[in-house]
């Protein structure tokens, strides 16, 4: 060939590619500039750190191994460009400083990560969320800003270097003893139609006048959604907006303890769900990655639900502890009920039996939040756990001051409706623990995670003759306050779920699992619906007065139709009798004294001996005592 006719086709190739590279696809970028490398400047933190009077903010993005990080909002007009973010030395923490801002305007903002990734701060106090922030009325939440629109898609934080501020009234609270609380569980979205702070606190009176001194709020920190029972958390500093603002929020805490209540927060650690934006930073379309520093790839445990914490990580360790101490000093909560507390582990197990066994390195992590709490705030404190675990790690957790849940729903019911095979809830009494004290073990007849007591009386209850407790709805509550009547007489704290008090009887199904239940307040004016709830504030006024329902010297028998608790305090004696079958059962119980029984019902006794000999109805109950208690 000849040199000229090569060089021919040598340019006829170069101008083929200079054609693709013009009209197919286009050229790579150029490279990014080199990231600039600067140490945190003082006073940042996680998350926004205003200074300057607020005119100015120091975002941070814990975010390692990752090629560069930017913040866009509408202080740049989310222009990518405008605010590259610094590394830290170690590679591990993005920052840059905003300047120029208005400290009383809010500015929506996120982080563009590697230039595809668009994530809202996980340390955000306030999100928009263009999904559902449409369904929430200016009623629950006024002012609320607008989703910037066109400018940016998915959650987007917001700021604001001068928020409202609240100035708390109630600042000497002194919080109940751990063995005198009497909790009240409560979903907002079903306690009021307008599922808002503002008014659950309307209904206080109801339970003032009930007598409770704790209430015990399912998780309110953005969840997936707004109808939810918020155990698919995804961003732990904020609350969610469909309940209404932050300073509605602290109020309702405020004016709790303006009356004598404390709060108690349920706390979702075990797990994330998708729209966490520590979940979406290492994650590969399905699951996380390996390299995730908080979430394990793959949960742990046959309960897990979204995506599972890794407890054993210091990443988790040290956002754990940061959310933990957040919500005690900026809303002044009193406790946790930490949700799936027994899923803080990192030991595999694919059944309950090998998740329940002992495991040392989650009594380990347990000890480490639970003194980190000590640190903060040691002044009784309610660390509260859904545990469900070996005995044995129960009683550890327990003597280092933790408060455990045990679930007498099954059995407590089973009595209620007169079926008396299953009927012994002894598992309400701290000794069947091993624990040292009865201020440990949280006991409850129903929770949010339990078929309704009500419900199942009158949908399975048993019958004879014309003694129904299935077809007879004031039978059934009247069984209801027999089964109250020996739940109450129990020592160590007590908690009800919502509505319980009146006999609420529509399934846990209904609507689905988790969907919304019909609010009941009507039942209030039911008479023997009040009745119930009025025997609901008669024993929890007799534990808040006479101390003898707290007695370490107590005995029982749960097993028959007829049961008794049995319970000494110096010359005092409590017996609480009960026939729990559908028939009449007849009693031969030592009392241990003779002498005049008076009845807390009314009326008395006068034993000639120490024996009590009689007749029960079905469902017929007495709390006898030799002394008048108030």
């Amino acid at each position: 060939m000849k040199i000229s006719s090569l060089l021919y086709i040598l340019f006829l190739i170069a101008l083929f590619n200079a054609g693709c590279t013009k009209t197919g696809s286009p050229a790579p970028p150029p490279p990014e500039p080199p990231v600039e490398t600067a140490p945190l400047p003082s006073g940042a933190k996680d998350g926004v750190a205003f200074i300057n009077s607020g005119k100015s903010a120091i975002v941070t993005l814990y975010a390692p191994e990752k090629n560069s990080v930017a913040l866009i909002g509408e202080f740049n007009d989310w222009n990518a460009n405008a605010a590259k973010m610094k590394k830290t030395p170690d590679g591990k923490t993005w920052w840059i400083q905003i300047d120029n801002l208005d400290a009383d305007k809010e500015y929506t903002y996120q982080f563009l990560v590697n230039g595809i990734l668009k994530i809202a701060d996980p340390y955000s106090e306030k999100i928009l969320d263009p999904q559902n922030d449409s369904y929430i009325s200016a009623t629950v939440y006024p002012g609320l800003k607008t989703y910037p629109s066109g400018k940016t898609s998915g959650i987007v934080s917001v700021m604001q270097g001068n928020p409202p501020s609240y100035t708390w009234k109630n600042t000497c609270f002194v919080r109940p003893a751990k063995d005198k609380l009497v909790i009240y569980e409560l979903l907002i979205r079903d306690f009021t139609a307008d599922h808002s702070y503002a008014s659950t606190l309307a209904k206080l009176t109801h339970l003032t006048t009930l007598g409770i001194n704790a209430i015990e709020l399912m998780p309110v920190s953005e969840f997936e959604g707004n109808l939810s029972w918020g155990y698919n958390p995804s961003f732990y500093f904020a609350p969610d907006k469909y309940y209404g603002t932050k300073n509605a929020l602290k109020n309702f805490i405020d004016e709790c303890h303006g009356k004598g209540i404390a709060v108690i927060i349920d706390m979702v650690l075990n797990h994330s769900f998708s729209q966490s934006p520590m979940v979406q930073l290492y994650f590969d379309g399905s699951k996380p990655t390996p390299s995730n520093p908080w979430y394990n790839v793959d949960a742990k445990h046959p309960y897990n639900v979204g995506f599972d914490f890794n407890h054993e990580s210091a990443a988790t360790k040290y956002f754990s502890k940061n959310v933990i101490k957040f919500w005690m000093q900026e809303y002044h909560i009193d406790g946790y009920r930490f949700d799936l507390s027994k899923g803080f582990t990192q030991k595999t197990s694919s059944d309950d039996a090998s998740f329940a066994a002992n495991d040392p390195t989650r009594i380990a992590i347990w000890k480490d939040y639970n003194n980190h709490i000590k640190s903060i705030d040691n002044n009784n404190f309610y660390v509260i756990l859904e545990h469900f675990a070996d005995v044995t790690e129960e009683k550890v957790l327990a003597d280092e001051g933790m408060m455990l849940w045990a679930n007498l729903n099954h059995d407590m019911n089973e009595a209620t409706m007169g079926w008396l095979g299953q009927s012994d809830f002894s598992w309400g009494f701290y000794n069947r623990h091993g624990f040292s004290k009865s201020e440990n073990l949280v006991s409850y007849m129903e929770s949010h995670d339990e078929e309704r007591i009500m419900f199942k009386n009158i949908t399975y209850g048993n019958a004879s003759g014309a003694y129904s407790i299935k077809s007879n709805i004031p039978v059934s509550l009247k069984r209801s306050e027999e089964g109250a009547a020996f739940y109450f007489s129990i020592p160590g704290p007590k908690m009800i779920w919502h509505f319980g008090e009146l006999g609420y009887d529509v399934s846990i199904d209904v609507n689905g699992r988790t969907g919304e239940k019909p609010i009941k307040w009507e039942y209030f004016d039911d008479a023997d619906r009040k009745a119930l709830y009025n025997a609901y504030s008669k024993f929890i006024a007799l534990r808040k007065n006479n101390t003898i329902f707290n007695s370490t010297d107590y005995s029982y028998n749960l097993t028959a139709a007829i049961k008794y608790i049995k319970l000494i305090e110096g010359a005092n004696t409590v017996m609480v009798v009960g026939n729990f079958d559908v028939v009449n059962q007849n009693v031969n119980l030592d009392f241990g004294s003779s002498g005049t029984w008076y009845d807390v019902n009314g009326g008395s006794v006068n034993l000639a001996t120490t024996a009590y000999i009689a007749t029960l109805a079905p469902g017929e109950y007495h709390i006898f005592s030799r002394q008048i208690l108030h």
